[in-house]
């Protein structure tokens, strides 16, 4: 028999092994951020175990950043690091036992399906081979990687660009909600397709800027919301500092140069299970006509992909009480613009549920390409 072995020293690998002797009985802690306090985030390959029935005990689950996650969710596993199926979980209040048997000698267990740097690198390479795209490198993280902009812009249109509206698509500023990165491939896939008229029509009307990746240090460190620093880059839009949050600072700097008239920020959740999205109707500068076009939005989304939905979310925040440290709450009010966190399941969308793979990368791609029907009526 094959001696078990846990491994975890890869990209975005992540988890703590307290025991691992014998394959019934693996006991695991979820480790936090390199940086900071946050633990949810995990992603390892179990060795040796083929045709052995597992049980992963992670002793620790009650103590991590939302243990409210845990209940109804199941955890992800692949032998090929392709396929991605949800297995049998079990949370009592404590602990997060999880089972299957194997086939293979090497098996992966994920918090959600990983989207690698190598994939990253890929799409960014794969967006500009087309002629409307130019990359840019805005900088450089923490850690020195690339902060890159991908630009979409038609540049044989019959309206001035100067009337042109400016879009603008981040993601992955929590860099465990890998979920956030599958939406922008199929965001951007659908947007680079010249056969599709709803792309067509909305490159004739407005430039893109999408930032596929913001924190793609946290990513490699197997991080749930860091930067190699120890920051939420979510809580630094007020003051980013080329020391603590260089990733928000760089994007910032680059919409201050071109504007933003709309602005999705794409992101996970870890309780609702469902998609949804978040305004900026706490700020000082929401008008009725900001509401408006939010509620017009939902109600094109919903029209246009039934994996979307306006009933399940955050509820609405107070006038004058929204965290003007948020990207989504600091470009509204900076821009007066229209501004939307875009949140996905880590679990399953309640109202379609898959059994066999919850909501995954497929499905955060495809609501990635959903979204430019709202985007077609909200720039018209």
């Amino acid at each position: 028999m094959n001696q078990l072995y846990i491994s975890s020293q890869f990209d975005a690998g992540a988890i703590d092994v307290v025991r691992a002797e014998v394959a019934h009985d693996i006991q695991l802690r979820i480790r936090p951020d390199s940086a900071a306090g946050f633990a949810q985030w995990f992603h390892f390959c179990l060795h040796g175990a083929a045709g052995q029935a597992v049980t992963l005990r992670f002793i620790n689950a009650a103590e991590c950043a939302y243990p409210k996650g845990w209940e109804g969710y199941q955890v992800l596993a692949s032998e090929d690091r392709q396929h991605w199926s949800r297995i049998d979980t079990h949370y009592d209040g404590s602990v997060m036992t999880a089972r299957l048997t194997p086939q293979g000698n090497a098996i992966y267990f994920a918090y959600f399906e990983p989207y690698s740097l190598e994939q990253h690198l890929d799409l960014l390479a794969s967006a500009a081979a087309s002629p409307l795209v130019k990359l840019q490198r805005l900088g450089g993280t923490v850690q020195g990687r690339d902060m890159c902009l991908v630009r979409v812009a038609e540049p044989h249109t019959q309206m001035p660009e100067e009337d042109k509206k400016n879009i603008w698509v981040i993601a992955r500023q929590h860099p465990g909600e890998t979920m956030a990165e599958w939406f922008v491939e199929g965001f951007l896939e659908r947007l680079l397709d010249a056969d599709d008229s709803v792309s067509r029509t909305l490159l004739q009307r407005c430039n893109f800027y999408v930032v596929p990746h913001m924190n793609p240090d946290g990513a490699v460190l197997g991080n749930l919301r860091t930067n190699a620093a120890g920051a939420n880059l979510n809580r630094e839009w007020a003051a980013p500092s080329m020391e603590r949050s260089p990733e928000v600072l760089l994007v910032r700097q680059a919409m201050e140069s071109v504007g933003v008239d709309l602005c999705l920020d794409v992101h996970g959740d870890e309780a609702l299970p469902c998609n949804f999205v978040v305004g900026s109707e706490g700020t000082p500068g929401y008008t009725p006509r900001i509401a408006e076009l939010e509620d017009d939005f939902k109600t094109a989304w919903m029209r246009a992909c039934p994996d979307f939905q306006d009933t399940l979310n955050y509820g609405r925040v107070a006038p004058g009480q929204a965290n003007m440290t948020l990207a989504t709450n600091w470009i509204a009010q900076r821009f007066g613009c229209m501004a939307l966190t875009i949140e996905m399941p880590f679990k399953d969308n309640v109202n379609l549920p898959d059994p066999a793979v919850g909501w995954s990368g497929q499905r955060s791609k495809k609501l990635g390409a959903s979204v430019l029907q709202p985007l077609l009526e909200w720039s018209v």
